[in-house]
């Protein structure tokens, strides 16, 4: 005995067939919320990330980034499809209304949880992103904190880099300076002469190095600086077209998904697209 599960066509005027219904809505943007979840986190785990502050990252290849580009836009396809399939397959129809307008109102619904979905994750990104802040950065003047220290991290580390020294010696302050410092090595007339010779003397005074060896460090560092400087540029920018593309992409296959999933719901048939793709595959399995 087979049980077959229904939805119950609601009667209604021209203009009740235009409300949406929120139920199916928020049902598809939490289903392509958790599906995105899964799928990112699956993603970071294994190494697909298109930034990260790791200085072990800035020796990854282009082809990294593109692959983890090309994973962002993929997931982001397949939760906001699945998102939008729920959202117009448990929406109730409406009993005498033209095949046009059911799908137009399909397509709204996958759209609705689409747009739900997309301020969902926005909350949580800044949600997550506010907590994971290093609360004592919070209690220090400016003057001891510095934007360059997660990016620089490394390169501040080898900067002042010591064989012998105090262990009470707090150089929050130097390092905070030195990062301000360094951010300046990547602009169009690069590091003024002023500060790289105030960056040898600091360097020279808190290690205890020779003002030559001092020299040397100081532009090793810089050099450094720039290139992740210029690659935290090259993957930020990466990042936005990947999340700009994989959103605006999200989108159409909420639509299109949602329509399917009407159709689905109707008992109708399927866009010919997609009727040609499960022919195609019941011809391969006969072959099989």
């Amino acid at each position: 005995m087979t049980m077959e599960s229904t939805v119950a066509p609601v009667r209604g005027d021209i203009a009740s067939r235009r409300v949406l219904q929120w139920s199916p809505i928020f049902l598809g943007a939490l289903s392509a919320t958790a599906l995105s979840f899964i799928l990112v986190t699956f993603g970071a785990t294994i190494g697909l990330g298109v930034t990260s502050t790791s200085p072990t990252w800035r020796d990854a290849s282009a082809a990294l980034w593109i692959l983890s580009g090309l994973y962002l836009i993929i997931q982001a396809v397949l939760s906001f499809g699945l998102g939008g399939y729920l959202a117009g397959r448990v929406r109730p129809s409406v009993v005498a209304a033209p095949s046009e307008e059911t799908e137009h109102l399909d397509g709204l619904h996958g759209l609705g949880a689409w747009a739900l979905a997309v301020v969902i994750a926005a909350a949580l990104a800044a949600l997550i992103g506010g907590t994971a802040l290093p609360r004592s950065n919070t209690s220090l003047p400016a003057a001891r904190t510095s934007a360059a220290e997660p990016l620089l991290s490394y390169e501040l580390d080898r900067l002042y880099r010591a064989g012998r020294r105090s262990p009470n010696v707090d150089l929050t302050s130097e390092r905070a300076e030195a990062g301000r410092i360094l951010l300046t090595a990547s602009s169009h007339d690069g590091m003024s002469a002023d500060d790289r010779a105030y960056l040898i003397q600091q360097v020279a005074g808190t290690t205890g190095l020779a003002p030559g060896e001092a020299e040397r460090r100081v532009d090793g560092v810089i050099a450094n600086s720039k290139l992740a400087i210029a690659r935290s540029r090259r993957s930020t920018v990466i990042l936005a077209f990947s999340v700009a593309t994989a959103v605006l992409l999200g989108a159409v296959a909420a639509w299109a998904a949602a329509c399917a999933g009407g159709r689905h719901r109707d008992g109708a048939p399927l866009p010919e697209w997609m009727a040609h793709s499960n022919s195609i595959a019941g011809r391969r399995t006969v072959l099989r």
